[in-house]
């Protein structure tokens, strides 16, 4: 008889414990990373779906046929819905999320490009806005492309196909488009785009990671972005997003079955079974294709349009808030269930709300939004320092309660200076051996133990902070998150990107002596 080491129940209560710590998946108060139906049957039922498959590997269709059933049944809806009915040449995979989709889209539209180019000495490029999501530049560093970034209006996010179209050239393999942009809920002009790229042979993705199942549904009318465009080679978008299935699972649909196959690893080349992957992961849960297959079932075009309906009301609702509140403004003309807020620099400064300041005031009273930092552009112009919200079906329930936070947390910090974040390097750089000319070159070869001394210094890892407000405790994240934000934006990109890579990995290390 197998001994076990501790009880089942035990052992759950501490994981409930854990959970407890953790930001509210449920009931609309954190407004990034999840996206809640509201409805408790359709949480039952995904997790009833993913039981029921627990032991399947979604590694060999031919083994488990349920996965190859599903996975066509998965995919037949979102090329129903996403522009492609009755087009039976687009076809399509499930994969683990919205970066593998993208993953995947790039090496196919690289190995297509190499396949015609045999021998060329060139490296391939990818042309995207400067808000194409950073799975992209994942995608271009794993696949060895270089991503060539096109500057978007600073005042709306969106980038012109003009623009765009000045960068082509016979050494691309791959221009992309959001429809939309996670960072402003910018919609590309897709049609305009795949007019230019369509001519001339080039392959042309939309990321509709985030957005793609709820402006599949949109009330509003919406221009062109999906694959009913001509042009458009292949489409991205999320179940695990407004599809609401759970983490995760995505869709990469694909015009034409010889593209597509670009997409797939295949190898007999070892003793052992053959090999042959259409997504960057061998063996693989079924539980979420499951849960998303199941979800379909259950809610039909109708449902989606129904909850969709809800989260657009929702967050209409919502931008009128902000739009009211002085000292606030909507970035662009967002589409979709999500937008960005950044400071009205047209009123006095007495009057101004900063948008990082307004995210710590809204999560000290137990609503999570998301900070996002200010980046210059290649041409000079630069996009600000926003406030992120998505919005969801369930916002709609607790929008009254939301909205008086929102105007609330607007009147604690209005006047209140953004955080220096030139200063506060400045500061911070003069406890460091070197000075700024230190700092600036500290990217360079910095180990490990070098890394988590500065993250100490910035408060980080339960070290000082120029912000003592700011800083955390045993690697903790602080309780404001405006000065961190602002070091973001001040210090190297190198450097700070060095520095996540060792705030992350610590988190997750055991404890000393584990």
């Amino acid at each position: 008889m197998t001994h076990f080491r501790r009880e089942a129940s035990e052992i759950l209560a501490e994981l409930e414990a854990m959970r407890a710590l953790d930001a509210p998946t449920h009931g609309g108060r954190v407004l990034s990373y999840v996206y809640d139906s509201g409805l408790a049957e359709l949480d039952e039922l995904a997790a009833g779906a993913a039981r029921l498959v627990q032991p399947v590997n979604g590694l060999d269709p031919t083994t488990f046929t349920s996965v190859a059933a599903m996975e066509a049944g998965v995919v037949g809806f979102a090329r129903r819905v996403l522009g492609g009915a009755g087009d039976d040449d687009i076809v399509g995979s499930v994969t683990s999320g919205g970066t593998e989709s993208c993953l995947l889209a790039v090496k196919s539209a690289r190995d297509l490009w190499r396949s015609v180019r045999a021998g060329s000495p060139r490296v391939p490029r990818i042309v995207a806005p400067v808000t194409v999501h950073a799975a992209f530049h994942k995608a271009a560093e794993y696949f060895g492309l270089e991503l060539d970034l096109v500057p978007v209006d600073p005042l709306t996010g969106v980038v012109s196909a003009a623009a765009i179209e000045e960068r082509l050239g016979d050494d691309v393999a791959l221009v992309v488009v959001s429809a939309p942009s996670y960072p402003f809920a910018a919609l590309d002009p897709v049609a305009d785009v795949a007019s230019i790229t369509g001519p001339r042979g080039i392959a042309l993705h939309v990321d509709a990671c985030i957005g793609g199942f709820a402006l599949a549904f949109w009330p509003d009318e919406l221009p062109a972005w999906n694959l009913a465009v001509p042009g458009v080679t292949s489409l991205s978008a999320d179940l695990h997003k407004y599809g609401y299935a759970p983490k995760g699972v995505s869709v990469l649909l694909t015009r034409g079955r010889d593209r597509q196959r670009f997409q797939y690893f295949a190898t007999t080349a070892w003793p052992g079974y053959p090999v042959v992957n259409p997504t960057l992961t061998g063996s693989k849960p079924a539980g979420p294709l499951a849960a998303a297959w199941s979800i379909i079932e259950a809610l039909g075009e109708e449902g989606f349009a129904g909850l969709t309906a809800q989260a657009a009301r929702a967050t209409d609702a919502l931008r009128g808030v902000v739009a009211g509140i002085d000292g606030l403004k909507i970035v662009g003309t967002p589409t979709g269930p999500l937008f960005a807020v950044a400071v009205d620099e047209s009123v006095p400064a007495d009057r101004r709300v900063d948008p990082h300041h307004w995210a710590d005031a809204a999560r000290a009273s137990g609503w999570h939004l998301q900070l996002q930092p200010a980046l210059t552009q290649a041409d000079g112009t630069r996009l600000p320092h926003t406030t992120h919200l998505t919005v969801t079906p369930v916002t709609e329930a607790v929008i009254g309660e939301l909205s008086k936070a929102l105007v609330a947390a607007a009147d604690v910090v209005r006047g209140v200076p953004p955080v220096d974040g030139r200063a506060l390097v400045a500061g911070l750089a003069e406890t460091l051996p070197g000075g700024l000319d230190a700092l600036a070159g500290a990217s360079a070869g910095l180990d490990s133990e070098g890394a988590a001394g500065l993250l100490r210094a910035f408060g980080l890892l339960g070290g000082a902070v120029a912000d003592d407000e700011a800083a955390g405790a045993d690697g903790a994240l602080p309780d404001r998150l405006a000065p961190v934000l602002a070091l973001v934006g001040a210090l190297p990109p190198q450097l700070t990107q060095r520095l996540l890579v060792e705030l992350l990995a610590r988190v997750v290390e055991p404890a000393p002596g584990f």
